[in-house]
């Protein structure tokens, strides 16, 4: 076992009865690394994370999250990381201090030095003069802000964000960034994200994965992608390798995503 490695992910598979969502992918992230998932809508981004945080189980495959078996070491492995959704889960009738309070009795965190914990990470999300505020009085941006702060307080070492700036004006995204970058390179916490923006994935990234149609296509360093394919720039590397541009992906794996959960409900 590579224990410096925080993910190593070996023939991953998983299918919905017939449809096969994420087809036999192989990647490592090391500790540390900002990692990106890049892909269009219904590409496998979601599932594949869901796998990742043991919210779906794999058809086949194995995953290993900080050397702990994430299918047999579950309670281990949800202590490891912390995950901001593509929805947004907060409950919009609690204030943004009681849903960071809640967050905290249910991961355990110790009494002691939790109401610090709980101030110092709100005042770093510039969210602490709204604790006493309703979440449902939020804008878009403040709920990922207090998302990222929520997902941090049990000491995570590794940070899922399922596309996490999905929705956000430009500002709030660059903003957004700003916090988990400093984080990154502050205490050294592992950034896993998934997107379907070009400039996210080559500004933000040390390395890629291209994911199409449940298939890991390439990963390398977004250089490395274009020396690679011989092209100028990520989204020429991204069309030279899947034969399409990902806005006209946009639909179809829209349509593809909802007909998979329709099947997955129906399980």
């Amino acid at each position: 076992m590579n224990t410096n490695l925080a993910i190593s992910v070996t023939n991953l598979v998983k299918k919905f009865h017939n449809f096969e969502a994420v087809k036999s992918i192989s990647f490592s992230v090391e500790k540390g690394e900002i990692f990106a998932f890049l892909g269009p809508n219904g590409a496998g981004k979601s599932t594949t994370i869901k796998m990742l945080t043991t919210i779906l189980s794999p058809t086949s495959g194995d995953i290993f999250i900080e050397d702990f078996n994430a299918q047999t070491q579950k309670d281990t492995v949800r202590k490891a990381f912390g995950i901001v959704f593509q929805d947004p889960s907060l409950d919009d009738e609690l204030t943004a201090y009681e849903n960071m309070k809640f967050h905290a009795v249910l991961y355990g965190v110790i009494k002691e030095g939790q109401e610090e914990k709980i101030k110092q990470l709100m005042e770093f999300v510039e969210l602490w003069d709204r604790k006493d505020h309703l979440v449902k009085t939020f804008s878009g941006g403040m709920k990922r802000r207090l998302e990222i702060a929520r997902g941090l307080l049990h000491h995570p070492k590794i940070l899922f964000l399922d596309e996490p700036t999905i929705g956000l004006d430009p500002q709030t995204r660059n903003h957004m960034w700003e916090y988990i970058l400093d984080l990154n390179k502050k205490e050294g916490l592992t950034i896993f994200f998934t997107t379907h923006y070009m400039e996210e994935a080559e500004k933000i990234a040390n390395r890629i994965a291209i994911i199409d149609h449940g298939q890991i296509i390439a990963q390398g360093t977004a250089k490395q992608l274009r020396e690679e394919t011989k092209t100028k720039s990520l989204e020429e590397a991204f069309l030279a390798l899947t034969g399409h541009q990902i806005r006209d992906e946009d639909a179809s794996g829209t349509d593809r995503l909802r007909e998979h959960r329709k099947m997955w409900r129906g399980r």
